[in-house]
């Protein structure tokens, strides 16, 4: 017997909502392993071959002393004991900070840092993908190109590994699809000098938005620095413009940001409607010792707050009927039973005009006839 699974608009919004949750929870980090590990859902197996200008060996990832103009080999074997052959695309990603505060290491959607001076995809280069036979290792090549310059902070990113073909091992069931896919990411830092760079954080915007569908406003700002800003606290509060009350606020503990990255904040309206005017963000991050705390005036235009309430799943699910339009359907009932009224009413008088005057008319043929009979009985005798 199969069973059939029907989803509806609202089991997809769901589904959207769990998967935020599942990425706040599980979220990316550098992989921490020097021994093969099991091929498990991936499908192959990878060791990390670390050179002597390794920092540390006994951490699951690269971390290399280099000099200016340095250029380097970097080794991973990877192992195929399936009896399967086995393609695995490489990709190379620099390190960006998420709207939670955790570093991101793999494939992202997220831009660059305007203060970023040297991309880790201008530096570091691979082959696109590694075609392992059933039972082979080879050895996967990455070359690291270090700028002219002598730089001090670290330039950090990863290498995703990757079995192409898993979208082919997907769920349908009842129209829908889930696909799983499974990487192995490895990070990379990178540093010039042992000199210590202290983090330091610049305020970009803050302006309108949603996250995950709903209602929201963003705080925008970089860590600006070649050096990793660890165990950061956000707190924000939002009010009108000028005045005391507070209508949304967010604190945050344990977040932390990549040398040259910024973060997106996002401070949830509640499920509130988003309404146009002025407001002042009051922010303050901290880390340590260390703080930065901005007040910084924006926005909301009539254009976003109409725009963004459209869109927000959660005022779609509560908006239910639209009382302008019953308000409109019911002025046009009315007009429509006034002006039926007055038709019928015209039609009555008329007919009853019309009935007055066939009764009057017969009532006077009848007078008529009572008279000429009368007539013919008063009429003398000869």
């Amino acid at each position: 017997m199969k069973t059939y699974i029907t989803f509806t608009w609202k089991h997809i919004l769901l589904f959207c909502s769990l998967v935020a949750g599942f990425q706040f929870f599980c979220q990316p980090v550098i992989v921490h392993a020097e021994e093969e590990n099991p091929a498990g859902a991936t499908g192959f197996t990878y060791s990390i071959i670390f050179p002597d200008n390794q920092v540390d060996k006994e951490i699951g990832y690269f971390k290399l002393n280099m000099t200016a103009g340095q250029h380097q080999q970097l080794n991973i074997s990877l192992s195929n004991p399936s009896t399967k052959k086995v393609k695995i695309d490489v990709k190379l990603n620099g390190a960006k900070t998420n709207q939670n505060g955790v570093i991101e290491y793999g494939e992202s959607m997220i831009k660059n840092d305007a203060s970023l001076k040297f991309k880790f995809t201008d530096l570091v280069k691979g082959p696109e993908s590694v075609e392992l036979a059933p039972g082979e290792t080879k050895n996967l090549e990455l070359t690291v190109e270090m700028p002219e310059t002598t730089y001090d902070g670290l330039i950090a990113g990863g290498i995703q590994l990757m079995r192409v073909g898993q979208d082919e091992a997907t769920t349908n069931s009842g129209g829908s699809k889930i696909i799983n896919q499974y990487a192995y990411v490895i990070g990379v830092v990178l540093q010039e000098t042992d000199k210590k760079v202290a983090p330091d954080l610049a305020l970009n915007s803050v302006k309108a938005g949603q996250s995950n569908y709903r209602n929201a406003i963003f705080i925008n700002f970089s860590n600006v620095m070649a050096a990793y800003l660890d165990n950061m606290t956000i707190e924000v509060q939002i009010t009108g413009k000028g005045k005391e009350t507070v209508l949304y606020e967010r604190k945050q503990t344990a977040m932390r940001m990549a040398p040259n990255s910024f973060i997106n904040f996002p401070v949830s309206m509640n499920g509130e409607r988003m309404v146009s005017g002025d407001y002042d963000a009051d922010i303050l991050v901290t880390s340590g010792d260390k703080k930065w705390a901005w007040k910084q005036a924006f926005k909301i235009t009539d254009e976003d707050a109409s725009k963004f309430n459209e869109r927000d799943v959660g005022l779609v699910q509560k908006k239910g009927l639209d009382w302008n339009l019953i308000l409109l359907i019911a002025g046009i009932f009315l007009v429509c039973i006034f002006i039926l009224f007055f038709i019928l009413r015209f039609f009555r008088k008329k007919k009853q005009k019309k009935e007055a005057a066939v009764k009057k008319a017969r009532q006077q043929k009848k007078n008529q006839g009572k008279g000429n009979k009368s007539n013919k009985q008063e009429k003398p005798k000869n």
